[in-house]
């Protein structure tokens, strides 16, 4: 009888140990991988159905109208254009948590199918968040630039500077001014207009972006876009009385 009852425990104890070490791979590495799939997915989605309605809009444009194409990030996608800048008539091509490559990536049908007189272009921040090499990212962009002059060589191009910002991404800010004066550098060797948008954004005594511009340190309120828009403005008069 004693026999069986150490069988019966050893074979629990290894039972119970089979299902802990399956239980914690499934934690560790099964969910997140799901979830990463998961995520990865809605991603994909999300762009898919914007590229559906970029193409809807590049079809029904009007070769009568100087069209203000917005091209960027989240800052771009999260901004009410109609709102900001009532006086143009404006397209909407940022996408949430684009980097550089990532709009390399869809030129075709964010930007040279629209034909835009103007193009307003902030993209960058999420290379600097995600530590990305700076002379990497600088590349990228001129090859963004580079593309806009190929495909598209009239038209105007309003380069912003990326914007400042403050809590936990305030580390950041430095790195993010490095960029700025590489984008300049950028913008000047194609004759593009340069907009710094980082200073008026800018709490010196904080050394980051002032609190009433930012709802978590990267994204702007709309205290924060009335501000950026009243810079970016006069750069897109220029541009279009060019």
């Amino acid at each position: 009888m004693k026999k069986w009852l150490k069988i019966t425990i050893i074979i629990a104890s290894v039972v119970l140990v089979a299902v802990a070490a399956f239980l914690l791979v499934w934690f560790l590495y099964v969910v997140p991988h799901r979830e990463s799939e998961q995520n990865a997915a809605r991603i994909r989605a999300y762009r898919e159905a914007k590229f559906d309605r970029y193409r809807e809009e590049n079809a029904s444009l009007s070769s009568a109208e100087d069209y203000v194409l917005f091209l960027g990030d989240s800052l771009t996608d999260g901004c009410d254009l109609h709102d900001y800048y009532p006086e143009y008539t404006t397209l909407n091509r940022g996408i949430g948590g684009d980097r550089t490559y990532d709009v390399l990536n869809r030129m075709q049908v964010s930007v040279y199918d629209a034909k835009p007189a103007v193009v307003v272009l902030l993209i960058g921040g999420n290379n600097v968040l995600a530590g990305e090499d700076l002379h990497k990212t600088a590349a990228e962009y001129e090859e963004i630039l580079k593309g806009i002059e190929e495909h598209l060589p009239e038209t105007k191009v309003v380069v912003l500077s990326l914007t400042s910002m403050g809590g936990k991404c305030a580390v950041k800010n430095p790195e993010a001014a490095l960029l700025n004066y590489k984008i300049k550098d950028i913008a000047d060797s194609y004759g593009h207009t340069f907009v710094d948008v980082f200073t008026p954004l800018f709490d010196a005594e904080t050394m980051e972006i002032r609190a009433e511009y930012t709802v978590d340190g990267a994204h702007l309120t709309d205290e924060g876009y009335r501000v950026l828009s009243a810079v970016v403005k006069p750069a897109i008069k220029a541009a279009l009385s060019e």
